[in-house]
């Protein structure tokens, strides 16, 4: 999502929109890593390192750092399932 500028369909630039947080009292890189890491307490590392373009080993460490969960992650296809497992609790067994 893109923040409207000044010219119609130009976006602002980052470092405009930080300095006009910054008037306001946002300190915008404050706010920044702590979003990152409410976000590593929600998903797993590698999950968030993507959507962010992070570098995995950024995104573990922030996880340890926060007391993050999500350390047995198995990455990969999920949509995959044997033909015969039925989740628990269907009336299925």
């Amino acid at each position: 999502m893109a923040f409207p500028g000044r010219r119609a369909g130009q976006p602002f630039r980052p470092d405009h929109l930080s300095e006009l947080l910054n008037k306001v009292g946002v300190p915008a890189a404050a706010a920044r890593g702590v979003a990152i890491r409410q976000q590593l307490l929600e998903m797993p590392a590698p999950v968030l390192a993507d959507a962010l373009g992070y570098h995995g080993k950024t995104t573990t460490r922030l996880r340890d750092e926060t007391g993050g969960t999500w350390s047995r992650y198995a990455p990969g296809d999920h949509a995959r399932l044997s033909a015969r497992w039925t989740p628990r609790g269907t009336g299925d067994s």
